[in-house]
């Protein structure tokens, strides 16, 4: 692919994103055009010739695209929230499907923290659970600890809280339609994971250091490079407040994982503490 067919590329996604949206009716439980299209992009963002083509980009044509690839990470959100919506209603109505795009999130669940291990005795919160909450339903079943997931779309929760109830009625997971700022017991949660699509992750960052446990852990998806096409990217944090404890970068996977401990501080002795 040359960098022409691949500005072409990214123009064709847009308009396929866009037509592909506007078409949910928030009833209908199937769109072939939609979901094939999330297919095709996954496979687009991962492909390892494509990436290094875009690396190879100067920053004068980075910069000249940047308008392109806002509107790419945008509608592509936004259509990958729409298509939770069309699975949840195709489950709910007795079908189900699995396709490429959600296998690879399924297959990136599973390291999610690296080395900083899901206990039974964990508490975890998923923020922007969508309305298919794969994420706290693998964890739950796989570990038995609490999950939380919290999400600003109402529409999402409620299906989300139907598909719970239909796959995992006995699992301990609790959906609720709220901002982070209104969630009231952050002061329990010991995991904390941020979706890829949420686009003020790293506000919520800086807002957890003041709010949450001295010793959490927080899994921040990210996707840098092509991958920020279809995800928002990792930023630079306070190193007085975070560190970035770990990184999982995942050819294959759409999206990467940012694993961030609170900075450690020093008494007056020297001597370091949370």
């Amino acid at each position: 692919m040359t960098r022409e067919q691949l500005y072409r590329s990214l123009l064709r996604f847009r308009d396929k994103f866009s037509q592909a949206s506007a078409q949910y009716d928030g009833i209908s439980v199937h769109n072939p055009e939609l979901q094939q299209t999330i297919d095709d992009y996954s496979v687009f963002i991962t492909d390892e010739d494509n990436q290094r083509l875009w690396a190879e980009l100067k920053d004068s044509e980075i910069k000249e695209l940047h308008p392109l690839v806002m509107q790419l990470r945008d509608s592509s959100a936004h259509c990958v929230a729409i298509m939770e919506k069309y699975r949840a209603l195709k489950l709910l109505q007795g079908g189900d499907d699995r396709h490429d795009y959600f296998h690879n999130i399924e297959a990136s669940i599973d390291k999610e923290f690296g080395s900083f291990t899901v206990t039974s005795d964990s508490k975890v919160l998923l923020i922007g659970s969508g309305a298919f909450p794969m994420t706290p339903l693998l964890i739950a079943r796989r570990t038995g600890a609490d999950v939380m997931g919290i999400d600003i779309d109402r529409e999402a929760v409620e299906l989300g809280r139907r598909v719970v109830k239909r796959l995992g009625p006995d699992l301990p997971i609790r959906l609720e339609n709220l901002p982070l700022e209104r969630f009231h017991d952050i002061d329990r949660i010991t995991h904390i994971i941020i979706s890829s699509t949420v686009s003020v992750k790293y506000s919520l960052l800086d807002w957890l250091h003041e709010s949450a446990l001295p010793d959490v852990v927080v899994a921040m998806r990210y996707g840098d490079g092509l991958k920020a096409l279809f995800n928002y990217p990792m930023e630079k944090v306070d190193e007085r407040k975070w560190q970035l404890a770990e990184t999982a970068v995942r050819p294959g996977h759409v999206f990467d994982v940012a694993l961030y401990r609170k900075a450690l501080k020093l008494s007056r002795a020297g001597e370091a503490w949370r």
